[in-house]
């Protein structure tokens, strides 16, 4: 059997969420069983018992507001130890219309790809202003050169998952989850694929950013940082190249006068100094990236052991918390309900 886990994270969306979930499919060609998961991230309305109603048959809940990158990783952790085999993340706000979850999900059914990523045609978007289809274009662009993928909108969330993809993903900053993850998937060689859709009118401010340059500078932070973190010797050796360079130049420059004999030789010794200082600050960098390097090698194998543990979580009917989190099910709705 084919389980699919539409996961959808949430914060205060208690009037949204009820029409996001009449949005979803109730079946899908060569999917056996889909699960509808609500990760409630620390909400103060009744978003938990308002999905259970319109059709959520989990709500995972944070005890305080985690922020979407957390949420997002709850989730994943959450679908895998449902079972899922494939793993779709849409917002609350119901941005992503749910007709095109069949067609994200088929490339992974057909194993033609490790993830999906729907395509919100930014050039065009008659939802989108004029500045950001430019800043969202551009900011695609960098992110494809960063992560060494093709794809076409790099902050869209609405994403399908094979269960190989999702193993083995894993998020560090504490704001999003859509560029680090491209990252991630670039360096590990995943198969990506893309899905051109159209997007829903949105109804409200986004509550993940405080404008467009506010957003702009926290995906820059993450995306240095992202680089940074999985590809540090590559990072740190760019960057002493300057160093390194201007160092070779001036003690050149003082070895040329120095062994043509010019006289007065010793006003060059400045040199010496300088290009020594900037030599040993490259040579630092270089030996930071190599630290670096050897963290990194480190890390990939504790996320060996990460992808182990996630495989062999299973959630039963037993379970009412799961990751330190409260886990709610439909049917428990249901018998309270009818008592």
């Amino acid at each position: 059997m084919t389980k699919l886990v539409i996961q959808i994270p949430c914060f205060n969306e208690a009037a949204s969420i009820a029409g996001t979930l009449r949005d979803l499919p109730k079946s899908i060609p060569g999917i056996d069983e889909i699960n509808v998961l609500v990760i409630d991230d620390g909400s103060q309305d009744n978003t938990a018992q308002t999905a259970l109603e319109n059709g959520a048959d989990f709500v995972i809940q944070h005890p305080v507001n985690r922020g979407l990158a957390r949420a997002f990783i709850t989730g994943i952790q959450t679908s895998l130890a449902l079972g899922a085999d494939i793993i779709i993340n849409t917002d609350a706000d119901n941005q992503y219309p749910g007709r095109y979850i069949s067609e994200l999900v088929s490339p992974i059914l057909a194993g033609a790809a490790n993830i999906v990523i729907g395509d919100r045609q930014v050039n065009k978007n008659q939802h989108f202003s004029p500045l950001k289809r430019r800043l969202e274009a551009l900011g695609s662009w960098l992110m494809r050169k960063v992560s060494d993928t093709d794809v076409p909108d790099a902050p869209s969330g609405f994403r399908a998952y094979s269960r190989f993809a999702a193993l083995r993903l894993q998020v560090y900053n504490q704001y999003s989850y859509t560029l680090e993850t491209l990252i991630q998937a670039g360096r590990d060689r995943m198969k990506l694929t893309h899905l051109p859709i159209e997007t829903n009118p949105t109804t409200r401010p986004s509550r993940l950013h405080k404008g467009i340059f506010n957003f702009i500078w926290r995906q820059s932070g993450t995306i240095i940082r992202s680089f940074v973190l999985y590809q540090p010797l590559k990072t740190f050796a760019l960057v002493s190249i300057p160093f390194l360079l201007s160092s070779l130049i001036l003690i050149g420059r003082f070895l040329y006068y120095y062994l043509l004999h010019q006289t007065s030789v010793g006003r060059y010794a400045q040199s010496v100094s300088i290009g020594g200082t900037l030599g040993i600050f490259g040579i630092l960098l270089l030996m930071i990236g190599l630290i670096g390097d050897a963290v990194r090698t480190n890390r990939q194998m504790m996320e060996e052991i990460m992808i182990y543990q996630r495989d062999s979580q299973r959630l039963t009917d037993h379970h009412t918390e799961f990751q330190g989190c409260r886990l709610l099910k439909r049917s428990d709705n249901e018998s309270l309900d009818a008592k």
